[in-house]
């Protein structure tokens, strides 16, 4: 697996090369990036090779989505979509519908994961969006927002209630009813193809609504959100990387008052705190991969924490590394500028910086009352 790893990476090293600032510019990754990308199966790598998918274990997957991620943030949120997709299927679908869906997303269809509504964020059991049966079908109606890769999307996984309880449902992006507007001007990973997404008595077969309909939206939301927060953890973990790459070459070009400024010590600080956010958030990373692929029971738990703490020093690491570039770094195409903006959006998806503490602070009752 370490040789496909490696081929892995040293594809999106091409396909990106210098281009993620002039995608987050466009607001669009090119056509034909993802698509390769996807047809090669590294949206979603994590898919077992009996669905034609590259099988990577959590942490193998986690130090590739850390690479897209030091690369290019709105590259890695289709992955951390993607994936979510792929994982809800795999942990929802009947043996028929993992036969059936998962060979088309490890194979080249990609698809986008619909959660958040304008009233429902945090709160999602506050979702208004209905799908119910209709004969052999169900009809979906409702609005989604903020719907990451939907821009992209030949799918997209939608949640929404179902009687008493929730569902999720697969519905093709082309379907009758369908319509998917760019949200404009998002402040970070811009290129990400973030959407508003209605769903006006959008009808589906019925083998597209994933087992556990009716469950209470908690069962249904955390086995998504927990690959989610993980995604995201080891993206700002890539975030990192590249904003500590670009402070130390920066602190080692530039010369003030006749030496480098990495040999001033509020300067030498500086990247020191970037040492330890980048070690920090993914030494607890790989703990967290391993928790998932040991199929432990402190899995949900861990994934939230590994979010919160690599969201925070990303957020507070690229402040840093466009502190120690100065005006080099506060500009649009630079690389730290890029990081803060898109650094700020992981405190905010897949669970905020204040639903993480809401949750960490159930578990401290937990174990340590």
């Amino acid at each position: 697996m370490r040789a496909e790893s490696d081929d892995a990476r040293a594809l999106v090293t091409r396909l990106v090369g210098d281009q993620a600032d002039d995608w987050d510019r466009a607001g669009r990754i090119p056509a034909e990036v993802v698509k390769e990308l996807a047809v090669a199966g590294l949206l979603a790598a994590q898919i077992p090779p009996e669905y034609g998918g590259q099988g990577f274990s959590s942490a193998v997957n986690g130090e590739f989505t850390a690479h897209v991620g030091t690369h290019c943030s709105s590259l890695r949120s289709l992955l951390t979509s993607h994936g979510m997709a792929a994982w809800t299927v795999q942990r929802m679908g009947s043996a028929e519908q993992r036969a059936t869906w998962l060979p088309r997303l490890a194979g080249g269809s990609l698809c986008a994961v619909a959660f958040s509504e304008p009233g429902a964020g945090s709160d999602l059991s506050a979702m208004t969006t209905t799908i119910r049966p209709d004969g052999d079908g169900v009809v979906v109606d409702g609005g989604k927002t903020w719907i990451t890769a939907a821009a992209y999307a030949d799918l997209v996984l939608v949640f929404g209630r179902h009687g008493d309880g929730a569902a999720a449902v697969l519905v093709p992006a082309d379907a009758p009813g369908v319509r998917i507007r760019p949200v404009p001007e998002p402040m970070g990973c811009r290129a990400a193809g973030h959407c508003e997404v209605a769903l006006d008595g959008v009808r589906v077969d019925a083998a597209n609504l994933l087992g556990g309909a009716g469950l209470p939206v908690d069962f249904l939301v955390t086995p998504a959100l927990s690959f989610g927060r993980l995604s995201v953890a080891w993206g700002c973990v890539g975030i990192l990387r590249a904003c500590l790459t670009a402070a130390t070459r920066h602190a080692r070009g530039r010369r003030q008052f006749g030496r480098p400024i990495a040999e001033h010590q509020l300067v030498a600080r500086h990247l020191a705190e970037l040492v330890v956010a980048e070690q920090a958030a993914a030494r607890y990373c790989e703990h967290a991969s391993r928790l998932w692929d040991e199929g432990s029971p402190e899995l949900v738990n861990a994934t939230v924490l590994a979010k919160h703490l690599a969201a925070g020093g990303a957020a507070a690491g690229a402040a840093t590394a466009v502190q120690v570039l100065g005006s080099a770094g506060a500009r649009d195409g630079s690389v730290v500028a890029r990081a803060y903006r898109d650094a700020k959006l992981m405190q905010i998806i897949e669970g905020s910086d204040e639903i993480c503490q809401l949750l960490l602070a159930k578990h401290a009752e937990a174990v340590w009352s």
